[in-house]
């Protein structure tokens, strides 16, 4: 189990730093330079998970336990920097892909470290979704807007919803762990793809 943890985790967390990366390149209200889009892909990437593991008080957070997630962090802040200067239409679609990957595998990875702390169901759900979209949160915030995981638009937390409920739930039914991971990913990762081809989007709640 522990095996299956770390596969999905440094997935997430070396497509996490790419999309972390691209985003940041891609920010036309301020110019980053190397030092900025690597730091804010390492954060984009890895912030979900620390948050994630100081929620858990189970120690210190495995970002700062185990060298590889640097290395893996460090290794998908590269990726975007070496392909972040050709973005075309074709690499949109792929930076969406990834982002999509990304939040999927976050979100599974969040429940299954939460399960094996211990911690119920409910619990585990709600530590997927931090993972999943924490880092990205703390992205925006170090980028001088509100997080957009909180506004209207396409589905991103929603995803992240369904695909750690789809995990819980085949995980609860006596369904194998690497099942249940495979079809959790596989659902967040849909779900937040069909809202961007088909333009599904959540409602505005409010007077104006």
């Amino acid at each position: 189990m522990d095996q299956l943890f770390f596969l999905v985790e440094f997935l997430g967390v070396v497509v996490g730093a790419v999309a972390g990366a691209l985003a940041t390149m891609r920010d036309t209200r301020y110019k980053y330079d190397a030092i900025g889009v690597v730091g804010l892909a390492f954060i984009t990437a890895l912030g979900g998970g620390i948050a994630r593991d100081v929620i858990l008080q189970k120690g210190p957070p495995l970002a700062f336990m185990d060298l590889r997630y640097m290395l893996t962090a460090f290794a998908g802040a590269f990726i975007g920097l070496l392909f972040g200067n050709h973005i075309g239409r074709n690499t949109e679609r792929a930076i969406l892909l990834v982002d999509a990957a990304a939040l999927g595998l976050f979100a599974v990875a969040g429940c299954t470290r939460a399960l094996n702390a211990g911690m119920l169901q409910l619990a585990a759900l709600l530590l997927g979704v931090v993972t999943a979209v924490g880092g990205g949160m703390l992205r925006d915030v170090l980028t001088g807007r509100a997080p957009r995981v909180f506004e209207h638009g396409q589905f991103y937390a929603i995803a992240a919803v369904f695909g750690s409920i789809v995990f819980l739930v085949s995980d609860r039914l006596g369904m194998s762990r690497e099942f249940s991971t495979l079809v959790g990913s596989a659902c967040g990762f849909c779900l937040r793809v069909a809202s961007l081809k088909f333009n599904w989007r959540t409602r505005h709640v409010g007077l104006g």
